[in-house]
């Protein structure tokens, strides 16, 4: 009986370590934009427990979001769609302007500072399994190009 309880016990927390999420969000924030301005950027910061991928992302704010990098090629800063963004275990990956972001297009209104916009990251584990963080990014000034020093936006939550 007793082994019956401890496998039991083991495979409870297997499935308990299995659901929570293998990623973090820190300091999640959206840029404003201006009247007319049809998209923006979202920038954060992502840890991952086990190699893991950010594959995609989505919000209700609009249906066009894309993960995005900003590179030099040929001497001119270009930004292009990537299929994923890696994300190292234990290793801290920046989303911000100038590098990777999430790009929410096509938007059908303003983005004005002191929104709040509901992000949804697509993370895919190292064995194909993808996983859904929820993410609240405050909304920052359009000239906006980082986090103030010492804050600390809560942008995501565990799941």
């Amino acid at each position: 009986m007793k082994l019956v309880i401890r496998t039991a016990i083991v495979a409870a927390s297997l499935l308990a370590a299995t659901a929570q999420a293998q990623v973090t969000v820190k300091d999640a924030w959206v840029r404003a934009t201006v009247p007319q301005q049809k998209a923006t950027g979202a920038f954060m910061q992502l840890k991952a427990t086990k190699n893991s991928k950010l594959v995609s992302a989505s919000s209700p704010l609009t249906p066009a979001v894309e993960v995005h990098e900003m590179a030099m090629q040929d001497n001119v800063m270009k930004m292009r769609q990537v299929p994923a963004v890696e994300l190292p275990a234990g290793k801290t990956v920046e989303l911000k302007p100038g590098g990777y972001h999430v790009m929410l297009m096509d938007l059908k209104q303003q983005v004005k500072e002191g929104d709040t916009v509901p992000l949804t990251l697509v993370i895919e584990g190292p064995d194909g399994k993808r996983e859904s963080v929820e993410v609240k990014a405050p909304v920052r000034a359009l000239n906006a190009s980082a986090q103030p020093a010492g804050h600390d936006a809560q942008g995501g939550h565990k799941h």
